[in-house]
């Protein structure tokens, strides 16, 4: 599986308003192990940062001028994000600026050329429902050392973003392993165990384990206000 974790800082927060990408940031994973084959690039957007924009990635004109335009990258980061399944931390956001900036170009967008979007954002608001979920605070959640992270920078994000999704989905590359990983895993000659020969018992839980997990239901309810699916869908059952 080849995934690319990619960021972008932009002059303002309006692609249909005129603002542009100023740097882009990307960096590969192939079977969740970093390769180094990453991408950074700044832009030349050919237009200033709003004010509020500058304070976010302290990125100024004056660095950007002599930068390529995006018609002149546009091509190489195209070939590289075709086929990969692409992470962003609220995708819409990049996407709606990467899209503005190809459809310029008559490219296609960028979910018509890879294999799939992931947005971290959606994932963490489903984990940690009613929590802070910005890169920083999941950064601290997840004790993903962001001390460096004094500014933003597209490049030094989509770092720690893969370091997040990794921590949001440990365990997951067991989950994911096919027929053919399982043939190359025992390819020194060890047979393969048929767990249907095996009638594995079934443990109930107990009286405290359920007012336990029945607490805890509770507890994220709570913090959800009430959008737990478990709540929503239960006058559903019930009728």
């Amino acid at each position: 599986m080849r995934q690319i974790f990619l960021d972008t800082e932009t002059t303002g927060l309006s692609a249909d308003n005129g603002d542009r990408i100023i740097e882009i940031g990307c960096v590969e994973m192939v079977n969740r192990k970093l390769t180094g084959n990453n991408r950074h690039i700044y832009v030349n957007p050919g237009r200033d940062s709003h004010e509020e924009a500058l304070k976010v990635h302290g990125i100024t004109s004056e660095f950007l001028r002599d930068k390529p335009k995006f018609e002149e990258i546009a091509d190489d980061l195209l070939a590289y994000l075709t086929g990969a399944d692409v992470v962003i931390h609220n995708a819409p956001f990049d996407l709606g600026f990467l899209d503005m900036e190809f459809g310029k170009l008559g490219h296609p967008k960028v979910c018509e050329i890879v294999a799939s979007v992931t947005d971290t954002l959606v994932m963490a608001k489903e984990l940690y429902p009613g929590k802070r979920n910005s890169l920083d605070a999941l950064c601290d959640r997840l004790e993903v050392d962001n001390s460096g992270r004094t500014l933003h920078g597209a490049l030094l994000d989509a770092e720690l973003l893969a370091d997040v999704f990794i921590n949001l989905t440990r365990g997951q590359n067991v989950l994911l392993m096919d027929d053919s990983s399982a043939n190359e895993a025992s390819g020194n000659g060890a047979p393969l165990l048929d767990l249907r020969a095996f009638t594995l018992p079934v443990l109930t839980a107990n009286e405290q384990e359920l007012s336990a997990h029945e607490a805890v239901l509770k507890q994220i309810d709570k913090d959800s206000k009430g959008k737990t699916v478990w709540r929503v869908l239960e006058p559903v059952a019930a009728g």
